[in-house]
């Protein structure tokens, strides 16, 4: 069976050149997030989107935006003392799966009293440096009503999350239970200092075992969103 949604398509391939983000303006990838998370919500009420990712009905008035959140580091220029010792081969091959569908998500666009969206503070806030599971544990936190780095961030979405219930329900949601055990605790790309210490990964060995997870978790959450493509679309 043919799968509408490729989930080996490269998004990044035709913006290399000219820099732009996919995330703001590949259609294709737009259509994407419209079919995938146009879907019924744990208790049931159906979440649909438009072509803009807009929702308006009883549950309230979103609208989202992609967000790329697989973080190679590589083009970060502060970080070439270990980017350089990674054979270069190996970093474009993490970069290639970081360009698809698997590491790519949707957040809520609108900005609340001018304030940074989740997506801007993720990759902003020192804490977290555009790591999905670093995002993930402060989501988690959100629910069970733990701070976090982006605690104020999340709050200010407090009627997004709630769509989905509790952590398990988003997590299942979107197809992120490979970033999670069977306890729904997050499962770490590399080291957690509980948010103590650089979100970078700590040299060579440390950035291997990041890039690995990482990989791991893109291919599974592909996987995972071609078997739901194939039985609902």
């Amino acid at each position: 069976m043919n799968c509408i949604i490729d989930v080996d398509h490269d998004f990044w391939k035709n913006y290399r050149t000219d820099k732009k983000d996919p995330d703001s303006h590949d259609t294709l990838l737009r259509e994407y997030h419209r079919l995938l998370w146009s879907k019924p919500l744990p208790d049931g009420r159906p979440l649909l989107l438009d072509r803009y990712l807009q929702h308006n009905s009883e549950l309230g008035s979103f609208s989202f935006s992609s967000d790329s959140f697989m973080h190679t580091y590589s083009g970060w220029k502060r970080y070439q003392n270990v980017i350089g010792q990674i054979p270069k081969e190996e970093i474009e091959y993490f970069y290639r799966v970081a360009s698809t569908i698997g590491a790519i998500t949707i957040f809520p666009s609108n900005k609340v009293n001018g304030m940074r969206t989740i997506n801007g503070e993720k990759g902003c806030n020192a804490g977290i440096l555009d790591r999905i599971d670093l995002t993930m544990e402060c989501i988690r936190r959100h629910y069970a009503g733990e701070s976090s780095p982006m605690s104020a961030t999340l709050e200010r979405y407090a009627s997004f999350f709630g769509l989905f219930g509790d952590f398990k329900g988003y997590v299942d949601f979107f197809l992120m239970q490979d970033m999670v055990d069977n306890s729904c605790s997050v499962k770490f790309l590399c080291e957690f200092g509980d948010f103590n210490s650089s979100p970078l990964p700590a040299g060579v060995e440390e950035y291997m075992r990041y890039k690995e997870n990482a990989i791991a978790f893109v291919t599974k959450r592909n996987l995972r969103i071609k078997k739901w493509a194939e039985e609902n679309l």
